[in-house]
């Protein structure tokens, strides 16, 4: 016995202990979306300091009232209507979020089958060439999947803010894009309009998965999995010799 014969089996426990907290972070998102819980009017919240990148900024929630100002006040988001930004963030972005965690409940599952085998000694056989097959193709399919998931939540987001929500940058309202448009206004009235961010478009985000780690990992598993089939006919090969 090698002295990383331990290593299969913790991989297996590991894996086997992140499916199943995958699994129940996929039921209570399910939960949270049937239960459709809502904030009552004249809820106060805030202010709140939070992290924007390097930046630490103010968050605070008055009435239907949202803001997010940072760079010390410099820049200030508002959304006129709070309730209606989170129903679009519950209904749009937590079913985005019930496919990740339910993917990833699978995933483990997988890997936790794959490596129950090898810690078996079972390493070259066909059901863990399935298996690893499997693996490759889900997350080929996810990153798919997941694209044009996260594209229509982002459409749906950028949707409400261009309707409901404006920039304030050192006392100039920027209001967002409205089919590749914007308009800036100041305190006394419009100061012009034009291509939003020198040219910049209104997107919705997302929608092209080929780039991204996990189309690229479920290609290197495939081609994983390729090696690992062409190793298991030299091994049945070899048995049929012996």
């Amino acid at each position: 016995m090698t002295n990383t014969a331990w290593l299969p089996k913790v991989l297996r426990w590991m894996f086997a202990i992140l499916s199943v907290l995958s699994a129940i972070a996929a039921v209570a998102l399910v939960a949270f979306l049937i239960i459709d819980p809502n904030i009552p009017f004249g809820t106060h919240f805030g202010p709140v300091d939070v992290k924007m990148g390097d930046q630490t900024g103010v968050l605070w929630l008055k009435g239907s009232t949202f803001t997010l100002s940072g760079f010390r006040g410099a820049v200030v988001l508002t959304v006129d209507n709070a309730r209606g930004l989170i129903d679009v963030l519950k209904h749009k972005g937590v079913p985005v979020a019930i496919l990740s965690v339910a993917f990833y409940a699978v995933l483990f599952d997988l890997l936790r089958r794959l490596f129950r085998n090898v810690s078996r000694g079972q390493s070259f056989t066909q059901k863990n060439l399935r298996l690893v097959q499997s693996i490759g193709l889900s997350l080929l399919v996810f990153s798919i999947v997941s694209a044009l998931a996260e594209s229509w939540f982002h459409y749906a987001v950028l949707s409400y803010l261009s309707e409901h929500a404006w920039l304030t940058i050192s006392g100039t309202t920027i209001h967002f894009p409205t089919q590749n448009t914007f308009v800036i206004s100041g305190h006394n009235g419009i100061v012009g309009d034009g291509d939003f961010s020198g040219g910049a478009n209104y997107s919705s985000g997302g929608g092209f998965p080929f780039g991204t780690p996990v189309f690229f990992s479920g290609l290197l598993v495939l081609a994983l999995s390729e090696v690992f089939r062409q190793g298991l006919a030299l091994k049945n090969e070899s048995d049929l010799t012996v």
